[in-house]
């Protein structure tokens, strides 16, 4: 008998595709999906077929552009889920040592465990404000360590790490030969200060990001990686076995997309600036929810006062017609991640819902 082969899955993106679903859905962590109508598009602008190679040129000049990177830096990849992916795989051989982040995006540890890596945690705490400690990294790595990884905006907190500090995380990765793989995905929602990538920090940085969470435009998948040109092109060489070619369509409407960022950007802030207005208001009117403010971002990670979150998640769908994502996912069970980057009324309602369960829940005990 042949031996049962091990299942390897993301069990976040499962219940985010099967059981998120809710008529105030608020465990969506993007901005609101921007219509087709809003993008100055011509049926001209779009063919269905393009060249055969690595990559669209147009759009790579405009992604290196954005980055202020050379073109050969950039790998063009099918959102940031596969930007990750084709970074750890050419950065990883199995049984190499990789250190993330913990509480983390669920689907990076599920892709280094997919790959044979060994997995390592540093804690970022609550009590901390979840921001990174330098002196945790060093008490986590080892001499075996190959790549460390963070997210930045964290997901799931929404907070920033400076600079200065992700420098330190580089300096300590360098002394053993690592690299440091930051997802940015959601610091392009950091509308009011200037985006610097962290690829830009040192030689041993690589960063991953994408158009679909700040902008409303998931639906193009148009996701890239930051990294030394020799690195990038073991990527592009890597995505053959996986893509081959990227829709061209896709492409084409990348590039409009990027070449009117500026605006779709502006409508994006609008809806977070009200939509973050209403959050606050409404943290600060639950001493059941304890939180740590983001500067800026579409999600916040609240810790519920009274204890596991699961069950008030469960009651919040199935009474008051409203999604969170519970805090197991990032293995912070007593927290829960608020998303609010839909319409402003549907985040008002949610919000509202997220109340009364909250009353519903202190009724009971």
């Amino acid at each position: 008998m042949s031996p049962q082969r091990r299942e390897i899955r993301s069990v976040y993106i499962e219940w985010a595709k099967l059981r998120s679903a809710a008529r105030f859905n608020l465990a969506a962590s993007g901005v609101a999906t921007l219509p087709l109508a809003e993008l100055p598009v011509r049926m001209e602008d779009l063919e269905i077929t393009g060249p055969d190679s690595y990559g669209f040129a147009p759009l790579l000049e405009r992604l290196a552009a954005k980055a202020g990177v050379p073109v050969e830096c950039v790998v063009h990849a099918q959102g940031t889920s596969m930007a990750n992916h084709l970074a750890m795989a050419a950065l990883l051989e199995p049984d190499d040592e990789i250190l993330i982040e913990e509480p983390t995006y669920e689907a990076l540890v599920a892709t280094a465990e997919y790959l044979g890596a060994r997995i390592r945690r540093f804690p970022r705490r609550f009590e901390d404000g979840f921001q990174v400690d330098p002196r945790e990294v060093e008490r986590a790595i080892s001499p075996r360590t190959r790549l460390i990884v963070l997210t930045n905006l964290h997901n799931p907190s929404g907070v920033r790490t400076p600079d200065a500090v992700l420098k330190l995380v580089g300096e300590i990765a360098r002394s053993l030969g690592a690299h440091v793989l930051v997802d940015e995905v959601y610091l392009e929602a950091c509308f009011d200060s200037a985006w610097q990538s962290a690829y830009r920090l040192g030689s041993n940085f690589v960063a991953t990001g994408s158009l679909t969470k700040a902008y409303g435009l998931s639906g193009l998948r148009c996701g890239w990686v930051l990294a030394a040109p020799a690195l990038a092109q073991r990527m592009w060489r890597l995505n053959d076995l996986f893509g081959v070619m990227t829709p061209h369509a896709a492409e084409r409407l990348s590039v409009i997309a990027l070449d009117h960022l500026s605006t779709i950007a502006a409508r994006a802030k609008s809806l977070l600036a009200a939509n973050r207005a209403l959050l606050k208001n409404f943290l600060g009117s639950r001493k059941d929810l304890l939180a740590i403010w983001p500067e800026a971002g579409t999600v916040v990670f609240p810790q519920l006062s009274t204890g596991p979150a699961d069950a008030f998640c469960q009651i919040l769908r199935e009474k008051f017609e409203t999604s969170v994502v519970p805090g197991r996912f990032f293995g912070t069970p007593e927290h829960i991640r608020i998303g609010i980057g839909g319409q402003t009324e549907t985040v008002r309602e949610g919000l509202s819902r997220i109340g009364e369960g909250l009353d519903k829940l202190a009724a009971k005990r």
